[in-house]
C-alpha cells in the first residue's frame, strides 16, 4: 500500500487542533508532569533543521508520559522582545511588533508541521501586555523586597522599614550596597527623601551608578553574551566600559543558595561547573591599608591573608573611584590614558587575557600593615571594580599574574613560606627572595596561618574575615525601544513604582526607535510617557509639572526579564488577576524535564533560579528550584560548500586544482549545489548575486567540485536545511525519526540529506505491516512465542531507552523489530497495535492513522503505554558453543532448562564430540550455564 506521508500528517494535525487534543487539564487526579523547551526567539529567518532537535526530544518524553498516565503539561511560547527586532525597526521602519509578528507566524507554522504536542491554548509572548503586566509586577515586589540574612530569605520592605523605626541600624543583617549606621531617631527625623535614599541601599530592584558595556552605534547597554572580540554580536560596532546609572538586580544575596541548590538538581555536571564558577565563592579577610599623605584607606579583600607579610604593591581597577583622589598630578596623564583604553574592553575580555598585563602607576603608596612596608599602587585591567572591592594586594611570589605584572614593572617580589621546604615548591623565580616570618608563621600549617592571620587582622581591627562572591549584581536595565517599560516614575530625584492596578505600563509609540537628541533612550521620543500620580494613569509628556504629573523611566528591562519567569505562567496563562492561582502553581511544581542549549549556563537559568527562589520566599510559589531535571541537547552542524577564488580575479577553480594557484574559501549557498552531489551548478551561482554574474570557472572534468566542511549550521554560511523540504519530502515522522537516529541527544552530529531515505524506508515497511497488497488486513490470531518475543524485547529496549533519552538506540530498535515481524509475516492484531503505541511518540502521524485503521475512534495518544511481560523473553532453549582446548568445535541446542550436570551428559553424548575424544576421557570439564561448554583434553 502506498505511503502517502503528505496527505496523512495533514490530515492529523487538523484532527489535533479541531480537538484540541494535546489540551491540558487543570483538573484531574492524574499525576503531573511538566516538560518545557527553552524559550524560543522568534528570528526572520525561521527554523532550520537543527532547532527542532530538543523539541523532537521533549516532544517523544511528554508522549510517553501521557501513554504512561500522566497529566502532561508541555506548552511553548515565545521570548518576543530583543533587539534584533528592533535593528530591523530602525533599519527600515517596521515596527517591532509587525515584524515579530510576522516571524511567530512563521514559527508556528513549522513547530506545527513537524507534529508537536503543544497545548497551544497555553501560549505566551512576552511582548504581549497581558504578559509583561506580571514581568512588571515581579520587579515591583522586588522593589518593596529586602534580603534579611537572620532569616535567610526575601521579605517585606515594611519589615526593614518597622526595624529602622524601633532600631535604626543596630542588629541588622542584610544585604546592602553601603554599610550604613543610624539610630531609630535618626530615621524617624529623616525627611522622605532621605528615607527613600537609605532604602535604595536594601531593595532588591534598585538603581545605582554600574559600570556597563556601552555602545555608542546601538545606543544601549549590551550583557556580556552579546558581545565577541570588543564588538556588539549584532552589527559588530564597538562596546566601551561606561559608568551609568542603571537599575540592577540583587542576585548577589542569593549567591550561597544559588550554590547550595545546585546539589539537588539533576543537571549536567558541566553546567553545574559553570554555574559555581561564576557564582565563584571563596573565603578570606578583608583588609584595610593606609595611603600615604592620604585620609583614603583601600580595603582589599583576599583569600590568602597569611601572604600578606609579601604584599609588596596594591593594584585598583582602573574605574575604581580611588583612582581619581590619589593620582598625582605628574601620573594624571598616563593614568588617564590608561583608563581610556581600559574602557574599550569589556570584562568578559580582561578576565580572559591572562597572559598580557598592564597597568600605569598613581604615584602614590600604601603601606603594609604588617610589615610596615611602602607599596606603591597601581592601576590595571585585571583587576575589576565588580569583584571583591576593586581593589588588590599583589603578592608576586604567590599569583601568576602578580609575579608577571612584577616583573614587567620591576617590583620587589618577597616569598611567605611556612617551612623551609616550600621555598623550591612554591618559588616562581630563584631570584626571588623569601621571608620566614616566624612570629606568626613558622611550623603551621596553611589553614592554621590562614586562621591566625585573619585573628590578628580582627585583633588590631583592620579587617576581619569574610565570604565573598564573585557574582556581581545584574544590570537590569537597556537604552532600548523594544523591551518591557520600568514600571517606575521620578520624583524629587527618587524612583517610585507605580500602584499594582495601573499595570500593564504599555510600550507607547515613538515615531524613532533610536536615542533622543538629549541621549535619552528611544523612549524619550514618546510624547505620552508621563505619569499624572493624582489621577494614576499615563499623560502627555508636556504636561509634566514636578508637582502631580512626573518622569515615568524611559530605561526598558533586558531580554532576560520575561524569560526568567515564564515557565510559572504556563500553569495559568489567562489570569488577569494574578501570574498564577496558588494551588495550580503548587500542583504544577516544578519543571520535571527542561530541554535547551548550555549556553544559558549563567544568564537565563541563574536568574530564573534566583526570581524562582525570590518568589517562594514571599510566598508565591512553593519550590525553591525552577527545573529539577535538565538536558544539554547537542547541535546539528551543517555540510557547508565552499568555492575557491583566485586572488585578485572573479574566477574560481575546482577544489582538486585549488592548490595550484592562491585562493580564498569562500561559503556557497548549498541550495546551489547539484542533488545530493558536491558539483556546483555554476549558472546558479552566476545568479546568486550580483557579483559573482561574471565569475569564471577552473573546471577539472568537466566540472566545478566545491570544498565541503561540517561546521555550526547558521544563515550566514549558507549551509541551513529547512525543515519545511524536510517534511515535503520524507514527513514530520521521517524528520523526528532521523534527528533521533543521529546520535546521542547530548551531542553535535553532522546533518546528511541522503541518510533521511533509510529512515523513510523503515516508516514505509512499518505501514505496509498492516496491509496485504493495497488492502488493510490485520488478523485477530493468537501470535506466536516469537512474535510476542520480537514484541516485548522491543517494549523492554524502548522503556530503558526513553527513561534514559538514549533516542537514537531507540529508532534502532524500531528498525529491527519491524524486519523481523516483516521476515515473519505477522500481522496480528496482539502485536501490531502495541506496536504502534511503542511508534507512536517518534512518528506519531503514521501511528494516528494506522491506530484508526484498526478500528479505533480515539486518539492513540492517551492509551497506555504496552506492558512489559519477562515471561516471553525466557529462552526455550540454548545454543551452546562446544570449546575443545581453547577452540570452538560446534554449537549445540539444549533446553534452557537442564542443570550444568545434564548439559554435560548431553554434550558428551553428541556424534561429533565422540568423534573428537576418540575414545579419550576428558581432563575437564566446564558448563557456563546458559553461555557455554569448555572441554580439555
Amino acid at each position: 500500500m502506498f505511503y502517502d506521508h503528505q496527505q496523512i500528517e495533514k490530515k492529523w494535525q487538523k484532527y489535533w487542533e479541531d480537538n484540541q487534543t494535546y489540551k491540558t487539564s487543570d483538573k484531574t487526579d492524574k499525576p503531573k508532569f511538566y516538560v518545557l523547551d527553552m524559550f524560543p526567539y522568534p528570528s526572520g529567518a525561521g527554523l532550520h533543521v537543527g532547532h527542532p532537535l530538543g523539541y523532537i526530544a521533549s516532544d517523544i518524553y511528554a508522549r510517553y508520559k501521557r501513554h504512561q498516565g500522566f497529566n502532561v503539561l508541555h506548552p511553548v511560547g515565545y521570548d518576543s522582545f530583543g533587539l534584533p527586532a528592533e535593528q530591523y525597526a530602525i533599519q527600515t521602519g517596521q515596527h517591532p511588533a509587525v515584524t515579530t509578528e510576522q516571524n511567530i507566524t512563521r514559527y508556528e507554522e513549522q513547530l506545527r508541521k513537524i507534529g508537536f504536542s503543544f497545548d497551544w491554548s497555553r501560549e505566551v509572548r512576552t511582548s504581549d501586555a497581558s504578559y509583561y503586566k506580571w514581568t512588571q509586577w515581579i520587579f515591583i515586589e522586588l522593589f518593596h523586597s529586602w534580603y534579611n540574612k537572620d532569616t535567610n530569605k526575601a521579605e517585606s520592605i515594611e519589615t526593614l522599614i518597622k526595624h529602622f523605626e524601633e532600631k535604626g541600624t543596630e542588629g541588622l543583617h542584610a544585604n546592602q550596597n553601603d554599610e550604613l549606621n543610624f539610630t531609630a531617631e535618626e530615621w524617624k527625623t529623616a525627611s522622605e527623601i532621605d528615607k527613600e535614599d537609605i532604602l535604595l541601599n536594601y531593595r532588591l530592584s534598585y538603581r545605582a551608578e554600574t559600570t556597563v558595556n556601552w555602545c555608542p552605534a546601538l545606543g544601549t547597554v549590551l550583557a556580556n553574551d552579546e558581545i565577541k572580540d570588543g564588538k556588539s554580536e549584532r552589527g559588530g560596532f564597538p562596546v566601551f566600559q561606561k559608568k551609568m546609572m542603571q537599575w540592577s538586580m540583587r542576585i548577589s544575596a542569593y549567591s550561597e543558595r544559588l550554590l547550595q541548590g545546585l546539589k539537588t538538581l539533576d543537571w549536567p555536571q558541566p553546567l553545574k561547573d559553570s554555574q559555581e564558577y561564576w557564582i565563584g565563592k571563596s573565603q578570606g579577610a578583608q583588609v584595610k591599608f593606609n595611603v600615604e599623605n592620604h585620609e583614603e584607606i583601600i580595603e582589599v579583600f583576599t583569600t590568602r591573608p597569611d601572604t600578606i607579610f609579601g604584599a609588596t604593591f596594591m593594584v585598583l581597577a582602573p574605574e575604581n573611584p580611588l583612582v581619581e583622589n590619589i593620582t598625582t598630578p605628574e601620573q594624571k596623564a598616563e593614568v588617564d590614558s590608561y583608563i581610556e583604553e581600559t574602557s574599550k574592553k569589556t570584562e568578559r575580555d580582561r578576565m580572559a587575557d591572562v597572559k598580557n598585563v598592564s597597568g600605569a602607576f598613581t604615584g602614590t603608596y600604601a603601606v603594609n600593615p604588617f610589615s610596615g612596608k611602602k607599596m606603591p599602587i597601581y592601576i590595571s585591567d585585571y583587576v575589576l571594580m565588580g569583584y571583591g572591592t576593586g581593589a588588590v594586594m599583589a603578592v608576586p611570589a604567590h599569583d601568576e599574574r602578580d609575579h608577571r605584572f612584577a616583573k614587567k614593572f620591576n617590583l620587589e617580589i618577597i616569598k611567605v613560606v611556612e617551612t623551609e621546604e616550600d621555598i623550591q615548591e612554591k618559588s616562581f623565580d630563584s631570584k626571588d627572595s623569601v621571608c620566614v616570618n616566624s612570629e606568626f608563621l613558622d611550623g603551621l600549617n596553611y589553614n592554621d596561618a590562614k586562621s591566625k592571620i585573619i585573628s590578628e587582622i580582627e585583633n588590631r581591627e583592620i579587617g576581619h574575615g569574610t565570604t565573598n562572591y564573585r557574582q556581581r549584581d545584574a544590570i537590569f536595565s537597556r537604552q532600548r525601544y523594544w523591551g518591557e517599560p520600568v514600571p517606575v516614575y521620578y520624583k524629587d530625584g527618587m524612583p517610585y513604582t507605580l500602584p499594582s492596578s495601573a499595570l500593564p505600563l504599555e510600550l507607547p509609540e515613538v515615531e524613532k526607535y533610536l536615542p533622543t537628541e538629549d541621549g535619552d533612550p528611544p523612549l524619550g521620543n514618546s510624547k505620552t510617557f508621563a505619569w499624572d500620580e493624582a489621577n494614576q494613569k499615563v499623560v502627555a509628556t508636556d504636561l509634566i509639572d514636578d508637582q502631580t504629573v512626573f518622569p515615568l523611566e524611559l530605561s526598558t528591562m533586558p531580554g532576560w526579564a520575561g524569560s526568567s519567569w515564564y515557565f510559572l505562567r504556563y500553569m495559568d496563562p489567562n489570569n488577569d488577576e494574578v501570574f498564577s492561582k496558588k494551588e495550580l502553581s503548587d500542583y504544577w511544581g516544578q519543571v520535571d524535564l527542561y530541554i535547551g542549549g548550555s549556553e544559558h549556563a549563567t544568564g537565563h537559568l541563574l536568574y530564573s533560579r534566583f526570581w524562582n527562589m525570590f518568589l517562594k520566599d514571599r510566598g508565591y510559589i512553593k519550590n525553591d528550584e525552577p527545573f529539577q531535571k535538565l538536558i544539554n541537547q547537542g547541535m546539528i552542524l551543517g555540510m557547508s560548500a565552499f568555492a575557491y577564488r583566485v586572488e585578485g580575479t572573479n574566477q574560481y577553480v575546482s577544489k582538486n586544482l585549488a592548490k595550484e594557484y592562491q585562493t580564498q574559501a569562500i561559503h556557497v549557498d548549498v541550495s546551489l549545489l547539484k542533488g545530493t552531489s558536491d558539483e556546483l551548478d555554476t549558472e546558479a551561482f552566476k545568479s546568486w548575486r550580483p557579483d559573482y554574474a561574471d565569475a569564471e570557472f577552473i573546471l577539472e572534468d568537466g566540472k566545478y567540485i566545491t570544498g565541503r566542511e561540517v561546521e555550526k549550521m547558521s544563515k550566514s554560511k549558507y549551509n541551513v536545511v529547512n525543515p519545511d523540504d524536510i517534511c515535503e519530502e520524507y514527513g514530520a515522522d521521517g524528520l523526528r525519526l532521523y534527528e533521533m537516529f543521529l546520535g546521542p541527544l547530548e551531542q553535535s552530529k553532522p546533518w546528511n540529506t541522503q541518510g533521511l531515505s533509510g529512515v523513510y524506508g523503515f516508516l514505509k515497511k512499518f505501514w505496509n505491516l498492516y496491509f496485504n497488497g493495497d488492502v488493510f488486513e490485520v488478523s485477530d490470531e493468537e501470535p506466536t512465542k516469537d512474535e510476542y518475543k520480537i514484541l516485548h524485547t522491543l517494549i523492554k529496549k524502548v522503556v530503558y531507552d526513553i527513561e534514559n533519552f538514549s533516542f537514537n538506540t531507540s529508532v534502532s530498535s524500531f528498525m529491527i523489530a519491524v524486519n523481523e515481524l516483516q521476515k515473519i509475516k505477522c500481522n496480528k492484531r496482539n502485536i501490531l497495535e502495541p506496536l504502534a503505541v511503542i511508534i507512536s511518540p517518534y512518528a506519531p502521524h503514521i501511528c494516528e492513522e494506522v491506530w484508526n485503521l484498526l478500528g479505533h475512534s480515539e486518539s492513540i495518544e492517551f492509551e497506555n503505554f504496552p506492558e512489559l511481560n519477562e515471561e516471553y523473553l525466557i529462552e526455550d532453549e540454548i545454543n551452546y558453543p562446544v570449546s575443545v582446548n581453547g577452540k570452538m568445535k560446534f554449537k549445540i541446542s539444549l533446553s534452557a532448562q537442564l542443570s550444568a550436570q545434564e548439559v554435560e551428559v548431553l554434550v558428551l553424548q553428541n556424534e561429533k564430540m565422540k568423534e573428537i575424544l576418540d575414545g579419550n576421557t576428558p581432563k575437564k570439564i566446564i558448563v557456563v550455564p546458559k553461555k557455554i561448554v569448555n572441554i580439555v583434553i
